[in-house]
């Protein structure tokens, strides 16, 4: 028997839930398209989380379409759709993953007081029997249906008992206890999944899992303190995303796991090296920078500034390391690639970043690649994942920039020509004045449009280092009562910018039904 195989027969699996489609997508402003949600799901697939929260299919159409697409296309993972307990909402979450390998339907009710008072204004028998009959009802439709108490470490504790025993008795086969709130600090919450365990008849017959919020900082904490009283399921995000302050971040509980095995004696099916990978994909997908002082996956998580750091890492990476870059895949963003690489080595790497491209798409991406390699000297795998993600949308734009120009200077009045080309060829031209060239493009493609574009919020970050480096733009844009992301990357800012802007307008137009 191999090591890793006599280590995993002594120690207890930890299923990773990751629920980045559904809860991580309720950052403000992480809003993913259909396709962006098959992309990151196939990408967690190859990360190998256990179960895949695809998202709330009742919400909409568009995410009943896409969680249905997930079932039917990602394999591997449990694929879990989730449902508040009515049974409109499961009959949805039961339709979008009846395709799935292994399909789940998540149902939760609030638990605490508060809840049941000011939310549901209902009473707790009420509330108790909807549970009862919500697990039921589910189960008609798959053997695995997990049950969460929304709000439970503010619920009272014998309630909790009383409601979860019978909810088990229902059909339940995964019971998740929620800090929905971020309420919970790691002594208090482990004792509540202990007395749990201990006082609600049939624990021993389900998994118990935990679902752990950061409004205080100590979602990884809380997660790992429920591991050690006996949860099994962790409930987890990439890069730590989610509502209000986020989640708890799944890079960094399992590599806890890794690496404090002497004080964790669990493992997980975590295919690590592609940690990297699927933090970068969405981190570009949500427009959610990851911090640079991130753990596990930050820009600065191996970086040393200290002379005294430098020279005891020159000596033994372990004077100062503990985590070796090549664990997540680090060392996978070195790699370089120039004009002179062929559709191979381009379709080598965009697999390794996690992209499943059709021939049009790859040749379409290679193209474009070709005309920006031959403005930089090298091309990092960086560079290649910003113009794959700039080039992959399926819906054919109205507008595109057909020229640019723009003047500006200290003595100067800022001003730009914008020329855009339609689908039909048709070609638009506008001069526009502004505070700035950016400022001006804006306006000639507003005068060009007729319409009066919203313009939130602009933010603009170099892809990689170095005086050629790719720049990428992030813009939301709002017109009537809707607003959108817009994307644009090129060496030149203002042109990365007019790009941003026009991805923005498209799919604005697209969504307001213009031709």
């Amino acid at each position: 028997m191999m090591a890793k195989e006599q280590q995993q027969s002594k120690n207890e699996k930890i299923y990773l839930f990751d629920s980045t489609l559904r809860d991580g997508e309720q950052t403000p402003g992480a809003r993913l398209n259909y396709d962006e949600k098959i992309e990151v799901a196939r990408q967690l697939a190859r990360l190998n989380v256990d179960i895949i929260e695809a998202g709330f299919p009742i919400s909409s159409p568009g995410e009943l379409k896409a969680v249905k697409a997930i079932a039917r296309e990602v394999k591997g993972p449990t694929i879990c759709a989730l449902a508040r307990a009515v049974q409109g909402d499961i009959d949805a979450a039961a339709e979008a993953v009846k395709e799935a390998e292994k399909p789940r339907i998540h149902v939760f009710l609030g638990s605490s007081d508060i809840h049941m008072q000011y939310k549901l204004k209902k009473e707790p028998d009420v509330l108790l029997e909807q549970a009862v009959d919500a697990v039921k009802y589910a189960r008609r439709f798959t053997d695995d249906v997990e049950y969460s108490p929304e709000d439970a470490t503010r619920a009272r504790e014998e309630y909790l008992y009383t409601l979860l025993e019978e909810v088990i008795k229902a059909g339940a086969t995964v019971i998740n206890i929620p800090d929905t709130v971020g309420y919970a600090v790691p002594e208090e919450f482990g004792s509540l999944i202990a007395s749990l365990r201990e006082n609600v008849p049939g624990m021993d017959k389900i998994i118990l899992s935990v679902h752990c919020h950061n409004d205080l900082g100590l979602a990884v904490a809380n997660s790992l303190e429920a591991l050690k009283n006996g949860a099994r399921q962790i409930e987890c995000n990439i890069n730590g995303i989610g509502e209000r302050a986020g989640n708890a971040a799944l890079e960094e509980i399992a590599v806890a796991l890794r690496i404090r095995q002497n004080y964790f004696p669990y493992y997980t099916d975590l295919n690590f090296p592609e940690i990297y990978r699927t933090s970068r994909l969405v981190s570009k997908l949500t427009r959610i920078a990851v911090p640079v002082n991130k753990a596990v996956v930050g820009l600065n998580a191996f970086a040393h500034s200290s002379g005294i750091h430098q020279d005891g890492i020159l000596k033994n990476k372990e004077t100062y390391e503990i985590i070796d870059a090549t664990l997540i895949g680090g060392k996978a963003a070195q790699m370089c690639l120039t004009a002179r690489s062929g559709r191979a080595a381009v379709s080598d790497q965009l697999k390794k970043l996690g992209f499943s491209l059709s021939s049009e798409q790859l040749e379409t991406i290679y193209t474009h690649f070709l005309e920006l390699a031959d403005k930089k000297k090298e091309m990092y795998p960086e560079d290649l994942e910003a113009l794959a993600l700039d080039h992959l949308s399926t819906t054919e734009p109205l507008y595109i920039l057909d020229y640019l120009q723009t003047v500006s200077g200290s003595k100067s009045i800022p001003a730009a020509i914008i020329r855009l080309k339609k689908e039909d060829g048709s070609t638009f031209e506008e001069v526009a004045i502004g505070t700035g060239p950016i400022d001006s493009a804006y306006n000639a493609i507003n005068k060009i449009t007729g319409l009066s574009i919203g313009l939130d919020s602009y933010r603009i970050n170099a892809v990689t280092q170095g005086r050629d480096a790719l720049g990428e733009v992030q813009v939301k844009m709002s017109y009537q009562d809707k607003s959108i992301i817009g994307r644009g990357t090129s060496t030149d800012i203002i042109e990365a910018s007019v790009k941003a802007y026009l991805n923005g307008l498209n799919k604005l137009l697209r969504i307001n039904g213009y031709n």
